[in-house]
């Protein structure tokens, strides 16, 4: 997912799209490109806006650099929210489950292990958390029993119920569009992504598996100077190609 208007971070979003910017030596889309590949997914959707969708097609052409088939979908409503976009994949992923990456979201977990496991569930969902301070409200927080099964997902509590943070990591069964066509927009006007998951936990289907380091780096200039200084450090340690 590489939509939205980015207004945190203008001026340097005034003429690209943010998952565009660079992050050490490579674009910021890269990143979650390349775990998609190292979690053995083979055809990727990337969604985008209108202004920007020509510039993704451009720097990443068919997928061939990254040894996958890459396709394109445009969100005419940036404001639109995650759910909005992932139904963008409905005619795309059919009757198969879905791997969901947010495109700033950079980490070096591999995912494969947990797409081989849920590729063995019969339905049901999985969100990946990491462990943040409890005074952070920016995120969604996870509540989970000692089984990993999630009891309770709560976007930016005031009295948070755990120190997990939500991160933009999701695998779906494919009843996620169903699901999505019964969600209202919120007071945002956004179809909430915590309001989709909740369907799953609800009906307690919901899993998390925790990763170790994360970085959202779309949020602000603090995190993007975070994520080069990072990533920098991953590479040169060779935990990042």
């Amino acid at each position: 997912m590489a939509g939205g208007l980015a207004t945190r971070l203008r001026p340097l979003t005034l003429v690209t799209n943010k998952h565009l910017l660079p992050v050490y030596n490579k674009p910021m889309i890269y990143y979650p490109i390349e775990a998609m590949k190292r979690a053995g997914v083979t055809e990727v959707l990337v969604s985008s806006s209108p202004d920007h969708s020509g510039d993704f097609a451009n720097l990443l052409r068919a997928g061939e650099d990254f040894g996958l088939k890459l396709y394109y979908a445009v969100q005419a409503n940036p404001k639109g929210g995650i759910s909005d976009a992932i139904l963008l994949a409905e005619e795309f992923v059919k009757d198969e489950k879905l791997l969901v990456l947010l495109g700033d979201n950079i980490f070096g977990h591999d995912l494969s292990h947990a797409v081989n496991d849920f590729e063995q569930k019969e339905k049901g969902a999985k969100i990946f958390g990491i462990k943040m301070p409890t005074e952070s409200r920016q995120y969604g927080v996870i509540e989970v029993d000692d089984q990993g099964k999630v009891l309770s997902i709560e976007e930016k509590p005031e009295h948070p119920k755990s120190d997990i943070a939500q991160t933009g990591i999701y695998m779906y069964d494919n009843r996620v569009f169903d699901f999505i066509h019964k969600l209202s927009p919120s007071e945002r006007g956004e179809l909430e992504v915590t309001d989709l998951n909740n369907f799953y936990v609800k009906e307690g289907t919901m899993e998390c598996d925790m990763i170790d380091w994360w970085i959202d780096a779309g949020t602000s200039y603090d995190e993007l100077l975070r994520a080069n200084q990072m990533v920098a450090e991953k590479v040169k340690q060779g935990e990042l190609a």
